[in-house]
């Protein structure tokens, strides 16, 4: 189904950026995206409990459900929990001002415009929230060098 509203936004999406999945077992998710699918581990940060990788073009984030990060989302996935936390689209241009008065006439609340790490690097990104309730982050272009 295809819809078109009659106000256009400033951005095209550029593609999916990263898959956040919320897991219980971080040895046996490795072993299945790493050792199964041939993804690369790209980074990892011990201190929030999360582990990317290399999926392609994309990164597939890694969040152990009891590390700090984790536990922001609840419960472990299954019947009462959730194990995707939030997926990201690549826009382009980002430019904030005009993202913030566009997602706004549209009804649509954002949340603080910060700089993430993506599939391309750190830049700048934003959450929203889908008419379901789940989070979609967009994404902007890579800055020009990893400080």
């Amino acid at each position: 189904m295809t819809t078109t509203s009659e106000q256009a936004l400033s951005f095209d999406i550029i593609g999916l950026d990263h898959v956040v999945l919320r897991i219980s077992d971080i040895n046996r998710s490795l072993h299945f995206y790493c050792d199964i699918l041939g993804c690369t581990v790209e980074r990892t940060v011990d201190s929030i409990g999360l582990v990317q990788l290399r999926a392609g073009a994309s990164l597939i984030d890694l969040v152990d459900v009891e590390s700090e990060l984790g536990r922001r989302g609840g419960r472990a996935p299954g019947s009462e929990g959730h194990n995707v936390d939030h997926f990201c689209i690549r826009v382009e241009p980002f430019t904030p001002d005009r993202l913030k008065s566009d997602l706004l006439a549209q009804g649509i609340e954002i949340g603080d415009i910060g700089r993430r790490y993506g599939a391309d690097g750190y830049g700048p990104s934003l959450y929203i929230t889908d008419p379901d309730g789940n989070t979609v982050e967009l994404k902007g272009p890579p800055e020009d060098a990893d400080p």
